[in-house]
């Protein structure tokens, strides 16, 4: 397990951090602002994007989440996994919160904030299904998170995807409503969508991080590697993840400009979930004995959400232009500030953590 004590103080990182990166929260919002105004501005820009596809997946998006993910994935000490999977702690506590914990939470926010508006209502629970296996190694990294958890606990979730995904959705879109009285929405999902979509944006990033570590390391060395091939590459992940925001935010700009009291309806109930869901699994990770590498590790990947997937499905099903496809769209727009917010609180934490520690 990463012992805290190893890791550097909060304001060593912060010190260490470029100019890029210490300002991220602003590139990222005015990343989210170009995006709307070149969706809402630029006429048949959605067409174009719209028609560089794989399947239901965007090339452009596909793209930008590959930069994200490669440079961070490089950066895992694939030697160290066994580390991570002896912990059947952690990993229990993951699939717990992932897989029984975050889709309830999301069904029941989306039926208690949401009642007169079943299309809206529908496409944030598709959110909840989608449990996180791309962006929240970005923010994990970002907030000194155990890289090698990370790794090993968005490949469990994927595995799960596979698995569970249409169980859990015909559970809780069909059977669950009814046996409840609230009303059933029959939904068909594609098993090779799901599939698509591990592999895309999971499994190309991920051998392509192993297979740059090993090459690496065997004819350079893991020092020249961790310090001089490394810090080249890392920039890349953030202009990736720019990259990818502006394009989300442009494919809808239209609808979410348009519809401003709408996308605030979705927001309330996205809000409530990604703060109940990080910091219930932070204290979950706290209490369980867990060191802060693993519980942060544990608090993003439990209150992320795999936003590529759920607005393919619920285009794919509903369509482009219906409210379950907004909603799908919306969560990324509250997910991105909420998620950048909790890479602070999580530094600061790290730091009372740590002083908590020294003084102990």
């Amino acid at each position: 397990m990463t012992d805290l004590k190893s890791q550097p103080p909060e304001n060593d990182v912060l010190r260490r951090l470029s100019f890029l990166d210490r300002f991220l929260p602003v590139w990222i919002l005015a990343a989210m602002g170009a995006g709307l105004l070149l969706g809402r501005f630029v006429p048949g820009l959605q067409d174009v994007l719209d028609a560089v596809t794989i399947g239901p997946f965007s090339v452009p998006i596909a793209l930008g989440l590959l930069l994200m993910m490669y440079p961070v994935l490089a950066k895992v000490r694939y030697d160290r996994l066994d580390s991570v999977t002896r912990d059947r702690r952690t990993m229990a506590l993951s699939l717990v919160l992932n897989w029984v914990l975050g889709p309830a939470l999301m069904f029941a926010l989306a039926w208690l904030l949401l009642p007169d508006l079943p299309e809206y209502r529908t496409g944030l629970i598709i959110v909840g299904l989608a449990r996180c296996i791309a962006m929240v190694i970005i923010w994990n990294d970002l907030a000194c998170g155990d890289r090698e958890a990370a790794a090993v606990l968005v490949a469990l979730n994927s595995v799960f995807q596979l698995l569970m995904f249409g169980v859990l959705g015909w559970f809780y879109l069909e059977l669950l409503p009814g046996w409840l009285g609230l009303g059933t929405t029959s939904v068909h999902f594609s098993f090779g969508e799901i599939a698509l979509n591990v592999l895309i944006f999971l499994g190309l990033p991920l051998a392509a991080g192993y297979l740059t570590r090993r090459v690496g390391e065997r004819t350079r060395g893991r020092d020249w590697y961790e310090s001089r091939f490394l810090p080249r590459i890392g920039p890349v992940a953030l202009y990736g993840l720019l990259f990818t925001i502006v394009l989300l935010f442009a494919l809808q700009g239209d609808a979410i400009t348009s519809q401003p009291l709408d996308v605030a309806r979705i927001a309330l109930p996205l809000l409530a979930y990604f703060a109940i869901m990080w910091a219930g699994s932070y204290a979950l990770g706290r209490a369980a004995g867990l060191a802060y590498p693993r519980a942060t590790t544990l608090a993003f990947t439990a209150a992320g959400n795999n936003f590529e997937l759920a607005i393919a499905v619920a285009i794919g099903v509903f369509g482009v232009s219906s409210g379950q496809a907004l909603a799908g769209v919306v969560g990324p727009l509250i997910e991105v500030p909420v998620l950048v917010a909790l890479v602070y609180v999580s530094l600061a934490l790290r730091r009372r953590w740590a002083a908590r520690t020294t003084t102990g």
